[in-house]
């Protein structure tokens, strides 16, 4: 193969949930396009340079935004924080219309149950965001990830280290089967995890 497939397989058969096969296929698929909607298709990617995470939540946000819409929604209430692992999990929460607060995305869990320097800094930001920017008291913390061995240890951390900026922190029911990813649950699930919330 030409060392350009090659090296377009070898890049994106890294992204989470592309294996070597798709991104092959992908590749062909892709030069084979006609040259003009290749170049449409490259303006696209360039797009993505003007994506900047957002400095509170960690979702995404235009690079010459402060803060991303959710933040910066004023109509939202800051002091009701759903606690998610991925950016994804912000969008998927978002379709059940349920949720007027603010999300912090964690990046990553406790995995092999090992709190790494990449999530002590994000627990260290959301200490810093409750105690600064919010007095030091929320109403609510929802923890919102995943129903897995790994999500279970990061719930329980959570709990030990924000559990008294609030008198009521929560978990989502289990309405959401075992091991269930959360950007990959349907709405009426998600819902009733939601209004099932459990505040043992």
């Amino acid at each position: 193969m030409p060392e350009e497939i090659k090296r377009f397989i070898e890049y994106f058969s890294k992204i989470p949930t592309l294996g070597p096969r798709q991104t092959t296929r992908l590749a062909f698929y892709l030069a084979d396009l006609p040259k003009k909607d290749l170049t449409n298709l490259l303006k696209v990617f360039q797009g993505l340079e003007n994506i900047d995470q957002c400095p509170q939540c960690f979702f995404i946000k235009k690079r010459d935004e402060n803060l991303c819409r959710i933040c910066s929604d004023q109509s939202r209430n800051p002091y009701n924080i759903a606690i998610v692992e991925k950016a994804t999990d912000v969008i998927t929460f978002e379709k059940i219309k349920k949720f007027n607060g603010n999300y912090f995305i964690l990046g990553k869990l406790a995995e092999k149950g090992i709190v790494d320097d990449e999530l002590k800094k994000r627990f260290k930001k959301l200490h810093n965001l409750i105690d600064k920017k919010l007095g030091g008291r929320v109403e609510e913390i929802i923890i919102a990830i995943s129903p897995t061995p790994i999500g279970d240890f990061t719930a329980n951390l959570i709990k030990k280290e924000f559990g008294k900026y609030t008198p009521k922190i929560s978990r989502l029911g289990r309405g959401l089967p075992e091991g269930a990813q959360l950007e990959f649950t349907d709405e009426t699930t998600l819902l009733f995890s939601f209004e099932k919330r459990d505040y043992n």
